[in-house]
């Protein structure tokens, strides 16, 4: 649950700050302004990943609120607090950007530096679950290639992007996109490692063990018709 409710929050603080970069015409001349006369490396492909994620991740969300299984649907209390300091900072920064004293553009940026705290928050337990189970089973290692390579293509479209516009400085400018970018590479080359060297002899013993202690297992899976 915890994962669930940051993952809106990441991907609606990415679209905002996508769309503002690429739209909007106070942010993108402050940009202007402090990047010589360029104007922000932001793609309507960046718009359409952050919308979509935005989208998919609050159905995901709403499913447990019809789909809930014991504790599963809990917020933990660490969490609880994250989320409250998240939001409190985005009040606060929004405030601040109504009355003058924070321009629109470092707004927009913190948006963007929150979102990558909401990635890394979703990527470090994992890397960590898996060290202290010695094991990746149960868990999607294609779901990190296809991850490893948006991060790849996005970094590519940026450096290309800045070649074209002779704006080396736009690279840095997109925090947000830059930033995912190397999570992705930097996290999904962990966890390629994890599944394919360090742990992959512990594989089939794992899940012979999960199958084994599992008393949920036999009530949850249904009985398989008679032939």
């Amino acid at each position: 649950m915890d994962f669930l409710c940051l993952n809106p929050i990441g991907f609606a603080c990415l679209t905002v700050y996508s769309v503002a970069l690429y739209a909007s015409p106070t942010v993108r001349a402050q940009y202007a302004e402090r990047h010589d006369g360029h104007f922000p490396q932001v793609q309507p492909n960046d718009i359409a990943f952050a919308g979509h994620a935005l989208v998919l991740s609050l159905v995901i969300l709403s499913q447990t609120l019809v789909y809930k299984r014991g504790v599963q649907h809990q917020l933990s209390r660490f969490h609880r607090t994250v989320i409250l300091l998240i939001l409190s900072t985005i009040a606060i920064a929004l405030l601040l950007a109504w009355s003058g004293w924070l321009i629109w553009l470092d707004f927009i940026i913190l948006l963007s530096l929150l979102k990558l705290y909401v990635t890394a928050a979703k990527m470090v337990p994992q890397a960590w679950y898996n060290y202290q189970r010695k094991s990746t089973v149960g868990w999607s290692i294609e779901n990190i290639v296809m991850d490893m390579t948006g991060g790849i293509l996005s970094l590519i479209q940026l450096v290309i992007d800045s070649a074209l516009d002779h704006d080396w400085r736009g690279i840095t400018g997109n925090p947000g996109k830059l930033g995912l970018s190397f999570l992705a590479l930097g996290f999904d080359t962990l966890f390629l490692i994890q599944h394919f060297i360090l742990y992959r002899g512990a594989e089939h013993e794992d899940e012979s063990e999960r199958v084994v202690d599992d008393p949920e297992r036999d009530r949850l899976i249904p009985p398989a018709p008679p032939v």
